[in-house]
């Protein structure tokens, strides 16, 4: 078959949040309104100005991998495992997939388990309290585990999911924040389109609600301090939104050439239609005032989908710092022009957290399931609407609009943006 004919489509969806396990679990979540937003309980937050979270509290690893696998998983890991697992469930796929179905992924991974390295370099101090170098030297393989700079590698989730599923196609690792996760999907719809491979297995996942995550992230003015408002306190393009809260999880797709997934009888959520990016290049956190970038992505994704700016459902990025969501709103005026009046706009961070790495692919499994459905869900917490914000974002409850195109969209810390194009499976 020649590659301009080849088109793209979504066969399977693993999801792992704090609202549940697997697609149809996260998805009645969603449309039903619940919230995985709560205190932080897996370590004491006190530190922190932001102690609240979207934590999955009943996480398993030993369900997704053996015991010697999980001696080189750290939790971020873990979740792309269990999430890619999932997905490939839900496709109907074997365990052995072969040099025809490609893995590509996002994560905004930095390092591996801490814990158990902070308390072994204790013993590599002086008496005087400070670090004796010369020491960490001499006893350095009984203080670092031997497996711990394996555990730290950034694709570390690419190895065991090829693993254990014999993938050996077309692959790649992106790093950032939400943008890398929707990246991976772009690229990996790309791989398909052009015959690098039939099957590929793509998407993003953060462990962002934990200590060194959150801590990092802390200072910079992203996230919400209003503690006190717990499920409440995430209310993108409200008036009185103060920012992001964290969550950790897993999306990951199943993205398949149309005739391969048919002629296996495979159940199709939606078509995968154009992928574009772009970039602010503004000094991190702070947005571009108009998204430029994110405009430039948007306009690229519809460009590469066919062109037509009448799009019925986004699936916004939704951050709910008061910058983000302003210039957010800019951006879409900006490509869509009259369009974006008409379009349906939601953000499912307030009940799912913000993902990080794994928030521009939730996204697009959203707006899959949006098509699939034909529910568009709701923005959580929008009770009122900030003027800047003066789109239509479905405060309130979900609705049955039967929508045949979408945008899933994403945005990075550092100024990356990224939109997938989606169209109703034919």
């Amino acid at each position: 078959m020649s590659t301009d004919t080849r088109r793209v489509v979504v066969t399977g969806i693993g999801l792992l949040t704090a609202l549940g396990e697997g697609r149809e679990a996260n998805w009645t979540a969603l449309l039903n309104g619940r919230s995985g937003v709560g205190p932080l309980r897996s370590y004491d937050p006190g530190p922190l100005r932001t102690r609240i979270g979207a934590e999955i509290h009943d996480f398993d690893p030993t369900r997704w991998a053996s015991r010697r696998t999980l001696r080189m998983l750290c939790r971020t890991d873990q979740l792309a495992l269990a999430g890619a697992t999932l997905a490939i469930q839900d496709a109907g796929l074997d365990s052995e997939l072969g040099h025809r179905t490609g893995l590509f992924l996002g994560s905004n991974k930095e390092m591996p388990r801490m814990d158990e390295l902070i308390a072994q370099l204790q013993a590599v101090r002086a008496e005087d309290g400070s670090p004796d170098l010369r020491k960490l030297g001499e006893e350095a393989r009984s203080v670092v585990a031997p497996l711990f700079f394996v555990e730290g590698l950034q694709p570390a989730a690419g190895f065991h999911i090829s693993e254990k599923y014999g993938i050996r196609g077309a692959n790649n690792y992106f790093a950032g924040t939400a943008d890398s996760g929707a990246m991976a999907i772009g690229r990996g719809m790309r791989a398909v389109r052009r015959g690098e491979a039939d099957v590929v297995v793509a998407g993003g996942y953060d462990d962002a609600t934990g200590w060194w995550a959150m801590s990092k992230m802390d200072g910079l003015g992203v996230l919400t301090t209003r503690n006190e408002l717990g499920q409440e306190a995430f209310r993108p393009y409200d008036r009185d939104r103060s920012g992001s809260v964290f969550g950790e999880g897993a999306a990951l797709l199943v993205l398949e050439e149309r005739e391969h997934a048919l002629a296996r009888g495979a159940q199709v959520y939606a078509e995968v239609t154009g992928f574009g990016a772009g970039n602010d290049c503004v000094r991190p956190p702070s947005p571009e005032p108009r998204a430029r970038g994110l405009a430039r992505a948007i306009g690229n994704a519809l460009r590469d989908a066919g062109g037509s700016p009448d799009i019925d459902y986004i699936a916004a990025h939704g951050c709910a710092t008061p910058l983000g969501d302003a210039s957010e709103t800019a951006a879409l005026h900006d490509v869509l022009g009259p369009a974006a009046k008409a379009a349906q706009i939601s953000s499912v961070k307030p009940q799912t957290g913000h993902l990080v790495g794994g928030a521009g692919a939730l996204n697009v499994a959203v707006a899959a399931l949006a098509l699939h459905s034909g529910v568009v869900p709701a923005t959580r917490n929008l009770e009122n609407p900030d003027p800047a914000c003066d789109l239509d974002y479905v405060p309130g409850t979900p609705r049955e609009s039967r929508p045949t195109s979408a945008l899933a969209l994403a945005r990075g810390l550092e100024g990356q943006a990224v939109a997938v194009a989606l169209g109703r499976a034919a």
